[in-house]
């Protein structure tokens, strides 16, 4: 059972890790607190984790870092969330997709993270009418899907991404 306390220790380590780092216009903790906010439903795990999800990618942590202050399923989570290297996003998220698509039993809470994750990005493209961003989220969506999706597993989550990325949520250029 995580402990509530855990939640804000990885609150302020990802933080400090990701450090001036900003999400668009605003600072990183913006992205990070909406993510941990659409999996409260999930569990203080899941927003642990979801508080941890870009920490390896995006800053100088360590897997074995996660592991030794949040434990082993924390840890082997972020890691099914941190993109496999490659030469551009499309074969990062290719290669990544494809560990996804593998993902059975306990760390099926990798995949609640990742939607939380993409739901959070999308539904900021929204607000911001970043219509690039949301058109490049469209356009990855259905092998997204294809290797994150459980049925049962988030539905509701998987409903809204659904929602916001069809045709009609974002105006055309003019």
């Amino acid at each position: 059972m995580m402990e509530p306390s855990k939640l804000s220790a990885a609150r302020a380590y990802a933080l400090s890790m990701h450090g001036a780092q900003m999400y668009g216009p605003h600072p990183y903790s913006h992205h990070l607190d909406a993510v941990a906010a659409t999996l409260a439903p999930y569990g203080l795990t899941a927003q642990v984790i979801g508080y941890l999800h870009d920490v390896v990618e995006d800053t100088g942590a360590t897997i074995a870092e996660v592991s030794s202050r949040f434990g082993d399923e924390v840890a082997a989570c972020v890691a099914l969330l941190t993109d496999e290297p490659g030469a551009n996003r499309k074969e990062r998220k290719s290669k990544t997709y494809a560990k996804l698509a593998k993902v059975a039993g306990s760390e099926e809470l990798a995949l609640i993270v990742k939607v939380a994750d993409r739901l959070s990005n999308v539904r900021a493209c929204v607000a911001d009418a970043n219509r690039d961003l949301w058109n490049l989220y469209r356009s990855e969506h259905a092998v997204f899907k294809a290797s994150a999706f459980r049925a049962g597993l988030c539905d509701e989550l998987w409903s809204e991404l659904d929602g916001l990325l069809s045709d009609d949520k974002l105006p055309q250029a003019a």
